[in-house]
C-alpha cells in the first residue's frame, strides 16, 4: 500500500479562547462581596464560620478574598449556615450582575 505525503500531514486544530476563570471575573467579584455581606449580616466571624465548617478560619479568609474557589455545593453549604438559601443568593446575584451591566 502507498502512502501520500497527505497522510502523514498534521492537520492543526484551531483552538477556541479559553474562557477567563470565573474568579478572576467582575461576576466572582459580586459572588464574594454578597457572601461576605451575608456573613456580615448574620452576625458570624470568620472563626464561627470555619468551626461550623470544619475548617480553619485561613479557609473562610482564602474564600472571602477570592483565593479559594467554591463549587456549587460549598457555597450553598456556607449560605444556609446563614440562614440564606442558594436560590435567594442567586437572585440576588442575578439583580447585582445585571445593575452593572
Amino acid at each position: 500500500m502507498a502512502y501520500s505525503e497527505t497522510d502523514f500531514t498534521v492537520r492543526t486544530m484551531k483552538r477556541k479562547k479559553e474562557p477567563e476563570k470565573s474568579i478572576y471575573t467582575d461576576e466572582y467579584a459580586v459572588v464574594l462581596r454578597l457572601l461576605k455581606a451575608a456573613r456580615k449580616k448574620s452576625g458570624v466571624t470568620q472563626i464561627e464560620l470555619a468551626e461550623r465548617l470544619g475548617q480553619t478560619q485561613s479557609f473562610v479568609s482564602k474564600v472571602e478574598r477570592g483565593d479559594r474557589r467554591l463549587d456549587i455545593v460549598q457555597l450553598r453549604t456556607i449560605l444556609l449556615e446563614f440562614g440564606v438559601t442558594l436560590p435567594n443568593f442567586a437572585t440576588q446575584l442575578e439583580s447585582e450582575i445585571t445593575k452593572k451591566r
